[in-house]
C-alpha cells in the first residue's frame, strides 16, 4: 500500500463525508438564517424559535436526500472493500 493509494482514500473519504452532510447543513444554515432575519426584525428574542424549525427542515432533508445518501456512502464502502481485497492478493 502505496502514500498515493492513502491519501487517495482520505481525500475520497473526506469528499464522501462533505456530500453527503452537505445537504442538511446548508438548509439547517439557510433556515437558521431566516430565522435570524425573521427575530431581528421583530425583535424576538426567544432562543427555541431556531431549533424547532431547523431540526423539522433537517428532518426532511434527510427523509428527501436519505436514499441518495445511503447510495453515496454503500458505494464508497464497496470501493473501500474493494481496495481492501486488492490489496490482500
Amino acid at each position: 500500500m502505496s502514500e498515493n493509494m492513502i491519501i487517495s482514500i482520505i481525500k475520497d473519504a473526506v469528499q464522501t463525508g462533505l456530500m453527503v452532510a452537505a445537504p442538511i447543513l446548508i438548509v439547517s444554515l439557510v433556515v437558521g438564517l431566516i430565522i435570524s432575519i425573521f427575530q431581528a426584525t421583530t425583535q424576538i428574542q426567544e432562543q427555541t424559535l431556531t431549533f424547532v424549525p431547523k431540526l423539522i427542515a433537517a428532518a426532511v432533508v434527510g427523509l428527501i436526500a436519505g436514499p441518495w445518501m445511503l447510495h453515496t456512502v454503500v458505494n464508497f464502502t464497496q470501493r473501500i472493500f474493494s481496495l481492501i481485497s486488492n490489496i490482500v492478493q
